[in-house]
């Protein structure tokens, strides 16, 4: 079955047992990584090791997880370049994916003025 069906199959089924719509949300950006994911690949296609260079606290194990999780969801497609050796790999939004990005720049913006502001202090991470 086609993967962008399959994925909006599943969101259809959120639909009717999630009640509140950051839940759907959260359901395909919750978690510690995935939005520093997506925040790289908003502007560009990334390797797995350029993702790895940008994001040097995730282990390995841990970013491929989450990238087939978001390939699962049809949130990136993975491109397999294999003309000539050595076997490329990229990451990249999809479509649905991109809609994505107007939400990853509100809360990023809202991250930027918690992380400068005096009034309220964020703990140390």
């Amino acid at each position: 079955m086609n993967e962008s069906l399959d994925s909006f199959k599943q969101l259809n089924i959120m639909k009717n047992s999630l009640t509140c719509g950051s839940s759907i949300t959260m359901y395909y950006i919750g978690g510690k990584w995935k939005a520093a994911i997506l925040w790289y690949l908003m502007e560009k296609k990334q390797r797995f090791t350029d993702l790895k260079k940008l994001i040097p606290q995730m282990t390995d194990r841990t970013l491929s997880i989450q990238l087939k999780k978001l390939e699962e969801d049809n949130i990136i497609k993975r491109e397999v370049f294999t003309k000539k050796p050595p076997l490329k790999v990229e990451y990249s939004l999809t479509d649905f994916g991109k809609t994505l990005i107007p939400v990853l720049k509100v809360l990023s913006d809202w991250g930027t003025e918690l992380k400068t502001s005096e009034k309220y202090p964020i703990k140390e991470l």
